[in-house]
């Protein structure tokens, strides 16, 4: 029996082919192998718990001396007619704008908030009411910024235009509120900032970043009570104090 062996050309394909099948399978192979461990950092991160927050609100404060008074003032007159009491009114309304202007005070310092007329009814024992005369008015909103002369304007008026004179109130403030507001919210950010990182502490968290700032509407003063002065008072004694601008801020801040 004769036994026939591969010849060298035939042995040497053989091989050729064995390794080129061996390096398809190897580079099948590999990219499964590499896509594994990207699929597990996938639903690693998943997994992750929400970062922590928190919020918080600061509240700012500021002061300054006013260097402006507004002079809440009006005039009022009563007749039997409509034309009669807006007669007076004018006329009334007229003798304290005259003063006003001779005090110092400038046009671009006077306006008007007001100008009213209406009936005034009386009402008789049995119980009707019946109109008896009428009412107008007039007021004014006055800005005295040299305010060692508030209360001198005040008596002024109250010279020149007598009973019909009426003092509504006084308000202090500042002509340029800018300065006071910026301190303010200075300091209600430090406040938010201060809470925000003794709840961090407090957790045993260390303060991250700002998440997010909002700010409310700042708080001004509220009109001073003026009474109305007698005709003769030349001065009205007047206290402004000081002006206090209020901010208040809500601020999220994480939690690392």
């Amino acid at each position: 029996m004769t036994i026939r062996r591969p010849s060298a050309a035939r042995t040497a394909r053989l091989l050729a082919a064995t390794a080129v099948l061996g390096g398809l399978l190897a580079g099948t192979a590999a990219p499964a192998l590499a896509a594994a461990p990207e699929r597990t950092s996938l639903r690693t991160a998943a997994t992750d718990p929400a970062t922590a927050t928190v919020t918080v609100t600061g509240n700012g404060r500021a002061s300054a001396a006013p260097d402006l008074a507004i002079v809440s003032v009006g005039v009022e007159a009563t007749r039997p007619t409509a034309k009669e009491a807006m007669s007076a009114q004018t006329t009334a309304a007229e003798a304290l704008l005259d003063v006003l202007h001779k005090q110092g005070i400038a046009d671009r310092d006077i306006r008007t908030d007001n100008l009213s007329l209406a009936p005034v009814y009386t009402q008789n024992t049995a119980g009707d009411s019946k109109v008896t005369g009428y009412q107008a008015g007039q007021s004014f909103s006055v800005k005295v910024r040299d305010l060692d002369r508030t209360g001198q304007v005040i008596g002024a008026v109250n010279e020149a235009t007598g009973n019909a004179v009426r003092v509504n109130g006084v308000v202090f403030d500042v002509a340029d509120p800018s300065a006071l507001r910026t301190k303010a919210r200075e300091a209600a950010y430090r406040d938010a900032y201060d809470k925000a990182s003794q709840h961090a502490r407090l957790s045993g968290h260390r303060l991250g970043r700002l998440v997010s700032l909002s700010e409310g509407e700042s708080v001004r003063p509220g009109p001073g009570a003026a009474p109305t002065m007698p005709v003769d008072e030349p001065t009205v004694p007047l206290a402004p104090g000081e002006i206090e601008e209020q901010v208040t801020v809500s601020a999220v801040y994480e939690l690392i």
